[in-house]
């Protein structure tokens, strides 16, 4: 049995987008547009979401719904 999605905080933002590449429209909906630069290598979600002021939980939990589907 494969388990469900579960996408963390500590996930680095290009890690999320390999694993799950239809989140790249979540993040850029949330105001992550750098899905595509160098930064997502190093930046994990909780840094993204801080640095952009957006809220965290509400991120994760739209990430862990896309990435289910």
């Amino acid at each position: 049995m494969v388990s469900a999605p579960h996408i963390t905080k500590n996930m680095r933002i290009e890690e999320v987008i390999k694993r799950y590449p239809q989140t790249t429209v979540t993040f850029e909906r949330f105001g992550l547009r750098c899905t595509g630069c160098c930064v997502s290598a190093f930046e994990n979600i909780e840094e993204g979401a801080m640095s952009h002021g957006i809220d965290l939980d509400s991120l994760l939990d739209e990430l862990n719904r896309v990435a289910h589907t």
